[in-house]
């Protein structure tokens, strides 16, 4: 099944979801943070986009309210939105390193933990 791709906005109620599990649409927006927190019915229109891409769907109903689970995983999404930066530098992942580096958003954590996977991934091959 193909990741969907995913607006910020749609990230951010993905991320509420990750979090704290089924919810209903009134429950994800009280959830968001109250700064620049969007109205219902601008919450209840993304889920229903949510809906469209497969990402989210109808797990159940209380009352009136539907409830919501995610069907994308974080995971999956964050391979998605890694997968489309890397594009932009025509899949090259250089440049993309050479910013973090430089920017000071990478780490040594983040180093140790990348060395981590390229050994686990070198003992499958």
């Amino acid at each position: 099944m193909a990741k969907p791709r995913l607006s910020r906005n749609e990230l951010k109620i993905m991320e509420t979801l990750w979090q704290r599990g089924s919810l209903s649409v009134r429950q994800i927006q009280e959830l968001l943070p109250e700064k620049n927190r969007p109205a219902y019915t601008t919450v209840q229109t993304m889920v229903g986009r949510l809906e469209g891409k497969k990402a989210v769907r109808r797990a159940g109903k209380i009352g009136n309210a539907h409830i919501y689970e995610a069907l994308v995983s974080r995971g999956a999404a964050h391979r998605r939105l890694v997968d489309e930066i890397l594009s932009i530098f025509g899949g090259r992942a250089a440049p993309l390193m050479s910013h973090l580096i430089e920017s000071g958003h990478l780490t040594m954590r983040d180093i140790d933990e990348a060395r981590a996977v390229i050994r686990k991934h070198e003992k499958k091959e």
